[in-house]
């Protein structure tokens, strides 16, 4: 009997810590700020993606957006569209290609989705043989991306948002943060209406050896805005920052802000709870990994300044580039990048679950979450 009764605590013991061990599992998994990772689409009618942008409609559907072709610069490379509808996302649909005439096409580039404030869902696009020669367009949906119409050209020879997203102020205006490569790497605002029917352009704002693109705009509680810089120096850069005390109207002399950038394109948003959101690839350019475009990361900040490490999204060979965020009305941040050009990848994360690890000396700390 006795050694029945033994053999049986030991039973409920491990039975016990078994069931430990799996709640405290399933806990930390619940834990986890990843909420859902997924592909936009897994075929398509083109071999290459990139340059995602995603946006959230009025009707809370989520739609993503892209250019596709045989590869970047190619003339066949068009604007590609998916919505999700009933947790699915649609199969891709071009929208816009660079037909010029029966005998010119020119690549689309960089599209950036934005929903203002009551106005239909927003596309912007450029269209030409390079970054240098292209030109800004437009299209708009009037029924949440499932249809687009009205394509035209940006006003007064308008680029629009070159990458990352406008943010519309208080008083309607949508400031789109902007860039030219035409007289060196040049970054600039564009401003507009509800409707794009004015066009304003402010700038350009740093000069040819501070060579900075793609900027993604911030704005602060204290009523400061800031933009974060994509690099021209990827072999020893960091992400270029400018900030403005007057709305907009002026801004201060570019600066590095401690973290690297290889020369790639980042995106950046201002959480609801006042926090800085920032995915980039917290890399330089090498041969030892990771670099390049071969680690992709997110950063969280107070203040603008000082960062934090919140999750690596991809640490591989290959190319994980061109983020877009969002945060959507649930207070989800929504993700979209480039996975190995082939395809969209989608992530959904939850930003009141981040474990923040200080980014010192513009090191990933090693026990950040992976």
């Amino acid at each position: 009997m006795k050694n029945k009764s033994t053999s049986h605590e030991i039973r409920n013991h491990v039975a016990s810590a078994s069931i430990v061990f799996f709640c405290s599992s399933l806990c930390l998994a619940t834990e986890s700020p990843i909420v859902k990772s997924e592909f936009v689409y897994e075929t398509a009618p083109f071999p290459q993606g990139h340059a995602s942008t995603i946006a959230e409609a009025t009707d809370g559907t989520l739609v993503a957006a892209w250019f596709g072709g045989t590869r970047e610069k190619n003339p066949d490379v068009g604007i590609w569209v998916s919505r999700k509808l009933k947790g699915e996302w649609t199969a891709p649909t071009e929208v816009a290609t660079g037909v010029q005439s029966a005998d010119e096409r020119f690549p689309c580039w960089n599209p950036v989705l934005f929903q203002p404030e009551d106005e239909p869902l927003m596309l912007f696009f450029k269209v030409g043989p390079s970054p240098s020669r292209w030109w800004g367009e437009l299209l708009v949906s009037p029924d949440h991306g499932k249809t687009w119409k009205d394509r035209r050209r940006l006003p007064n020879d308008g680029v629009g948002p070159v990458k990352n997203k406008p943010v519309q102020m208080a008083d309607g205006s949508i400031w789109c943060p902007s860039s030219s490569e035409h007289d060196g790497w040049r970054v600039h605002l564009e401003v507009t209406e509800g409707a794009a029917e004015t066009w304003q352009t402010i700038g350009p704002l740093n000069d040819r050896e501070k060579g900075a693109i793609q900027p993604s705009l911030l704005t602060h509680a204290d009523g400061r805005w800031q933009m974060l810089c994509r690099n021209q120096d990827g072999k020893n850069g960091d992400i270029w920052q400018t900030w403005s005390d007057d709305l907009g109207k002026t801004w201060s002399e570019f600066a590095p802000t401690g973290l690297p950038n290889p020369n790639s394109g980042t995106d950046a948003v201002t959480l609801r709870d006042g926090r800085q959101l920032l995915v980039y690839n917290h890399t330089n350019r090498g041969r030892s990994f990771p670099s390049n475009r071969e680690m992709l990361n997110v950063a969280v900040s107070e203040n603008g300044r000082d960062w934090s490490a919140a999750l690596v999204l991809e640490r591989s060979k290959g190319e994980y580039s061109y983020p877009a965020v969002i945060q959507t009305d649930d207070g989800l941040v929504h993700i979209t990048y480039t996975w190995q050009r082939r395809r969209v990848r989608h992530v959904v994360l939850d930003p009141s679950k981040f474990v923040l690890k200080p980014i010192r000396e513009g090191k990933w700390p090693a026990d950040a979450e992976q």
